[in-house]
């Protein structure tokens, strides 16, 4: 509760600061998908992967968001999320989630009973320390961003059960974002740290490891027009449970821009291996509106 309440000033605080300057506010400004998309945790960046970019149409001078739903589907489970962010003078970002982990009819097999499912609550404060991503193109210094996302799980029960050592955590990273508008690429590379089991979905922590360890996140994409960008993600994920070995996770996608509003993300995903169920592989689809 603590930690809530920290976060929840730390976003206060964010909006008291913006209010004050209400009258000098510009509305957009940003170059289309120069926002990133919405990952599934809730912050501005890749799908699975956050990246240094700050949320939101804004530039310096205003305020913006962005508002989304997510739905993974896989031959034994179903992810969804809906999550908004807001960004601050495209300096600070705010973000919330909610993620449900369906187990549709693989529920039954695990014990857990037909359609149980996780849900889980993220909530992230970011902010770009170093560089601008758009503007520093006679600069290889990317954009650099630190964060940290709060994670509370509903089923405290079953998380500790299969060997979870919280139901609740919070992960920390450091995101490098760099974005070559000469030769249309963008590259991220992100560094988390964190005891999240699945994420967190499956809890923190675990009866294999409990403490705290940095994980890669890496994007690569290129803009094959100023609205559509291709690229693919991967991402590495600590393996703390003894009941079943976690993979890492990597997509190939598209986003597109369909104005300065709306955007909508198709992907290949691969979660790999998830609570002993094999090659999880299924089709992610994300819209996003933005301001």
């Amino acid at each position: 509760m603590r930690l809530k309440s920290y976060l929840f000033a730390a976003f206060a605080f964010a909006v008291s600061a913006c209010g004050a300057h209400a009258s000098e506010w510009v509305w957009g400004g940003k170059l289309d998908l120069t926002r990133g998309v919405a990952g599934i945790e809730g912050a501005g960046g890749g799908g699975l992967a956050t990246w240094a970019l700050i949320t939101g149409n804004e530039t310096k001078d205003g305020i913006g968001g962005e508002v989304s739903a997510t739905g993974v589907v896989l031959p034994d489970y179903t992810f969804r999320s809906v999550g908004a962010g807001v960004g601050f003078y495209d300096r600070v970002e705010v973000s919330y989630a909610h993620q449900s982990f369906d187990t549709g009819s693989t529920g039954a097999k695990l014990g857990l009973g037909k359609g149980f499912t996780f849900d889980q609550d993220v909530v992230g404060v970011k902010v770009r320390v170093l560089g601008d991503a758009v503007y520093d193109q006679d600069s290889w210094t990317p954009q650099i961003s630190v964060g940290a996302q709060a994670k509370w799980n509903d089923q405290s029960a079953i998380v500790h059960a299969i060997g979870a050592r919280s139901a609740q955590g919070v992960d920390y990273y450091v995101a490098a974002t760099k974005l070559l508008l000469n030769a249309n690429l963008v590259l991220n590379g992100t560094v988390r740290l964190t005891k999240a089991d699945q994420t967190g979905l499956l809890g923190f922590g675990g009866d294999r490891d409990d403490h705290y360890q940095p994980e890669f996140e890496g994007s690569a994409g290129y803009l094959l027009t100023r609205r559509l960008l291709v690229g693919a993600e991967y991402r590495t994920k600590p393996n703390n449970l003894g009941f079943a070995r976690e993979s890492d996770w990597a997509d190939v996608f598209a986003a597109y821009a369909i104005d300065k509003t709306f955007s909508v993300t198709l992907a290949y995903a691969d979660l790999g291996d998830i609570a002993t169920f094999k090659r999880q592989q299924g089709l992610y689809a994300s819209l996003q509106a933005g301001f």
